[in-house]
């Protein structure tokens, strides 16, 4: 506990031993998800985290992720979750309709649930956004997951 003009500070703790983490990848732009999914797992790898502690789950796009990630919370085994997928811009409303439903969604699931959940979804104006962003985005959310499982079992 670091002390801030003495006041206790819980401090930030990215180590991913023992943590058990579900991930749900969308398959609808399958490039990108990918990557997002490579650079999460490798992070949490690099954090510790056990293989053998670690699920992944697939489903068809955006829009599946909120369901999917509340089943997962609900069943119990998991400390943390992440949401990876690519929502990607084109002619249509369906981009607001889907980006807004989902993450909504992924909100409502760590609200009603208590499980942390990292949202790994990119909405971006193109491919080229999405593929430059997808890196980052993925180490960003393992980091986030390990972060707050370690931050909310502290403050019980």
């Amino acid at each position: 506990m670091a002390r801030y003009d003495n006041i206790t500070e819980i401090e930030n703790d990215l180590d991913a031993h023992s943590l058990r983490i579900g991930i749900v990848m969308s398959r609808f732009n399958r490039d990108v998800c990918e990557g997002l999914l490579s650079a999460c797992t490798a992070e949490l790898l690099r954090l510790g985290a056990s293989p053998d502690l670690l699920r992944i789950a697939t489903v068809p796009g955006a829009l599946e992720i909120p369901l999917t990630l509340q089943t997962m919370a609900r069943s119990g085994r998991f400390d943390a979750l992440v949401a990876l997928g690519a929502v990607i811009r084109g002619e249509t409303y369906h981009f607001e309709l889907v980006s807004n439903e989902m993450g909504r969604g992924i909100t409502q699931v760590a609200l009603d649930t208590g499980i942390p959940i990292a949202n790994g979804v990119l909405t971006t104006e193109n491919d080229d956004q999405a593929l430059a962003r997808m890196q980052e985005k993925g180490l960003e959310c393992a980091r986030a997951a390990v972060e707050m499982a370690n931050l909310l079992k502290a403050l019980q």
